[in-house]
């Protein structure tokens, strides 16, 4: 089990520095056209596209690397009040539910990205850009999700049976204690 978290964790972290290039392509885009508008009256074609495209990289990418951290954003109202065991019974139905939604997410996410593919689909920009890879994107990274997300429902459920309280924001799961 520690052997797939981490592998989980080095994948999310690749995804997080592929996004973060992404973001420096589009930022670098967005400048060179805001600029080349305003002075040169000459903008940047395809910018839409590529910061379509890398929105997706950027957002799909950082979620299973904020999701093995803890960071995602949580309403604590009743949270506090609550038992060890009862806190982690709620994240393992928090994490559960997440996962059930990422698992149909997931599925629409691969049957979109063969559409795509077969049908060679494209932006309708001035430049065309294929839409397939930001799909696979989406794809790859709702399936690092799901993986991580799987991780966390069985740490969750380890913790609960022990007694112990959920860990706390960004601190990492702790897969080996559960086998």
């Amino acid at each position: 089990m520690q052997w797939l978290s981490e592998k989980v964790q080095r994948l999310a972290v690749g995804m997080v520095l592929l996004g973060s290039l992404g973001m420096m392509v589009s930022m670098v885009i967005c400048v060179a056209d805001v600029a080349g508008t305003n002075f040169f009256q000459w903008p940047v074609p395809g910018t839409l596209e590529i910061t379509e495209s890398t929105m997706v990289l950027i957002v799909f990418g950082a979620l299973a690397y904020t999701q093995a951290k803890r960071g995602h954003i949580r309403v604590e109202l009743l949270h506090g009040y609550m038992s060890p065991r009862i806190k982690s019974f709620m994240d393992a139905v928090t994490h559960l539910l997440a996962f059930v939604f990422f698992v149909l997410l997931g599925w629409q996410s691969i049957s979109e990205l063969s559409y795509s593919w077969e049908m060679r689909e494209a932006t309708m920009g001035t430049i065309r850009f294929p839409l397939y890879p930001a799909r696979l994107l989406l794809t790859a990274g709702t399936a690092l999700l799901i993986a991580q997300l799987a991780l966390d429902v069985i740490s969750d459920l380890g913790r609960m049976w022990r007694g112990e309280g959920p860990l706390q924001m960004h601190e990492p799961a702790d897969v080996a204690k559960v086998s």
